[in-house]
Order: structure tokens, then sequence, then C-alpha cells
């Protein structure tokens, strides 16, 4: 996950956008990633025997963790009925890490359905968007639309149906949708004004 700046300016396919793929042999070294973040401790806000909970390297918020188990688990397809007491924990560790970080912020913890780093990851997010990473539809898209699966209803899934299951072709479509913002649904045509517009509005639990 090398990367010259911030935000990975040179890496092709950068960031935490689900759903990109390449053939090329970069793009395979840079989503098997995690992993190697896991064992960073620079990234590292909490560990303990079960899961690692790091900092997002290209954040897409003022606040973006990431909770990882530390069971190898590629992905939420990978989940079987004997994982959700584990997915129940990393629920309670990332609202723990957002008791940590800031109480007062609207936050969201939640899967992206296809995601584009091997390796199960849950992702606790502050609502304010409020990073220079944060910079095209798709990473837009892939957290304020249905692609963001919220936590619960992953855990709910895999506890009725005993498997996570997700239609890739429907969710693809959801990343290439108009920008909308997340709190109003005004629609806008670029990012610099979506991101201008959405200082409007709080963030803040009242």
């Amino acid at each position: 996950m090398a990367a010259s700046g911030p935000c990975g300016s040179k890496r092709k396919n950068e960031s935490s956008v689900e759903g990109s793929s390449s053939n090329k042999k970069p793009a395979f070294a840079w989503n098997k990633g995690l992993l190697a973040s896991m064992d960073d401790p620079e990234l590292q806000e909490y560990v303990d025997e079960r899961v690692v909970i790091i900092k997002d390297k290209y954040p897409k918020a003022k606040h973006h963790f990431l909770v990882l188990p530390k069971e190898n688990i590629p992905n939420l397809k990978s989940l079987k009925p004997s994982h959700l007491d584990l997915l129940k924990y990393l629920h309670k560790k990332g609202k723990e890490i957002i008791h940590r970080t800031d109480e007062t912020l609207k936050f969201r913890l939640g899967y992206h359905a296809i995601p584009s780093m091997s390796h199960l990851h849950l992702h606790v997010i502050s609502q304010d968007f409020d990073s220079p990473c944060l910079k095209n539809k798709k990473h837009w898209n892939s957290f304020t639309t249905e692609y963001f699966f919220d936590s619960k209803d992953i855990i709910n899934m895999l506890k009725d149906e005993g498997k996570v299951q997700l239609d890739s072709s429907k969710f693809q479509e959801m990343l290439k949708r108009n920008l909308r913002c997340h709190v109003c649904r005004k629609e806008f045509s670029t990012m610099p004004a979506l991101k201008t517009h959405i200082k409007v509005h709080n963030y803040r639990i009242t």
C-alpha cells in the first residue's frame, strides 16, 4: 500500500474504492495490502486476540477506521454461521473506537458490497466526509448509497440466511449514480461543489 502522499497519489485504482479491478500485477499487490497494514504500528489503534483496528490509510472522512479480524476471512462471501459471534465482536469494537474518538460526531459502521481490498474489514467512518482523499464519484457513492451495508444488517443477514450473498452487478451500477448530498439529497455535478455544500450540514449528534 505504498504511496507518495497522504492519499496515495501514485497508487493506481487508489484507496478503498470498492468494485474496481485490474489485471495488472500492481493492483493484485495492493489489494492484499490490508494484511501488511494490520501489522503497521503507526496505523494500529487497537489490538487484542481477535481483532486489529487500524486507521484507514486513505481516509474518506475526518475519522475513518477499519476493524479487521485476525482470523483469515477474505470477504463477506466467506462468512459462515459460525462467524456470527465474530461479526458482533467487530461491531462492538467499532462502537468502542467511536467512543474513544469523538462521541459527538455521527458515525456509520458498515461493509462495502464489493470490497476491493482482500480480508474482511468493517468500516467505522464519521459522516462529515471531510478528507482530501475523497476525490471522485466512486468514492462518494461507495459510502453514501446502498453499496454501503450497515454492520447490523450484515449480522442479521448472516443470522437469518446463514450466509452473505450479494448481487455484484446490481451494486456496481450504484457507483455510477449522480452525486447527491447524503443528508438533503441535493444533486451536484462535481465533487468540489458537493464537498463545499456538505459543510453546511451538522454532523454532530444532537
